[in-house]
């Protein structure tokens, strides 16, 4: 079982992250496959495949791996570019799908399948607290926005996934201070340098999912950093659609339910055995979009907890 951490010549910020990942040691010779350039790392923990085409587009690419090398992908970290109308410079991450996105079951926009969701990695957690403690070590907090985003965009994959990323423009794709944190953050965290230990999912612990907010979800963001919570799948409030206003006693219209029952089905998947629950972000939602959300949290047995009762005293 491997983490694939996969790049494109496509993307300038991957290829920089990748340049980076590379100087951490220990990578094998290049070997060429069909699917694109393979090179494993000393400790069988890791491998890298660099593609050619776009990674949103990629799908399948784990199982493609699998196939055509015989290593079996345990999870998928993407190494990718980040843009934002705004342009702000950001070192993010964030879980793949577009379970908000409708009529479901149709190819969306930026990859994927609409109504659908790819397991997270369960590194989401630990890699965002890494990043965030390594960036500030460097110096780099003044500089980048240190956030990570709601669940958003294709490939298609069965293995676990994250993107990894540095935005917003080409500033800031080619910066080597901003790729040598996502290489240091993923050396540690995948067991690559001396004297660091893999935290894998071990079947036991408290996974939380993030429901409503924008898409940079300041609120789910402040609880997963002054916690040591795993984290699933985080849902903007744009993917939860209500329609219309809600009547007393009734189940509201709209395609919401079917968002979080993919969330929280999609995060199980992820973390068997997790007690998964749920962090809302209160303000976002009307009282009477708290009451459905909530109700249907219960029926799928995720209990709603507020930043206090998760957070570390």
């Amino acid at each position: 079982m491997v983490s694939l951490l996969l790049a494109s010549t496509e993307d300038p910020a991957s290829m920089n992250m990748l340049a980076e990942v590379m100087n951490i040691g220990g990578w094998g010779e290049s070997q060429e496959f069909d699917h694109g350039r393979v090179n494993r790392h000393s400790t069988g923990n890791a491998e890298i495949l660099l593609i050619d085409s776009l990674h949103i587009w990629a799908d399948g690419i784990d199982s493609t791996h699998t196939s055509l090398t015989g290593s079996e992908v345990d999870e998928v970290l993407v190494l990718s570019r980040h843009v934002s109308a705004s342009n702000t410079p950001a070192l993010t991450l964030h879980a793949i799908g577009v379970p908000g996105e409708f009529p479901h079951g149709v190819a969306a926009r930026s990859g994927g399948i609409t109504g659908t969701a790819v397991p997270p990695s369960t590194r989401f957690g630990e890699l965002f607290r890494n990043m965030c403690r390594l960036a500030t070590e460097d110096h780099l907090e003044n500089e980048y926005d240190l956030t990570l985003e709601a669940t958003h965009h294709g490939p298609v994959l069965v293995a676990p996934t994250l993107y990894l990323e540095i935005g917003s423009t080409m500033e800031q794709w080619d910066d080597v201070r901003a790729a040598r944190v996502w290489s240091k953050t993923i050396a540690i965290c995948l067991g690559l340098s001396k004297n660091c230990v893999k935290n894998d999912w071990q079947g036991v612990g408290d996974v939380m999912i993030g429901l409503g907010g924008g898409h940079y979800a300041p609120r789910h963001k402040a609880v997963i950093s002054a916690s040591d919570v795993w984290v699933g799948h985080i849902l903007a409030n744009y993917a939860i659609v209500f329609e219309g206003e809600n009547e007393e006693g009734s189940i509201p219209a709209g395609p919401w339910s079917h968002s979080v029952r993919t969330a929280v089905e999609s995060t199980r998947s992820a973390f068997p055995g997790g007690d998964i629950f749920a962090h809302l972000d209160r303000k976002s939602f009307k009282g009477w979009q708290r009451s459905a959300l909530s109700n249907l949290l219960s029926e799928l047995g995720v209990p709603v907890l507020r930043g206090k009762q998760i957070c570390l005293p």
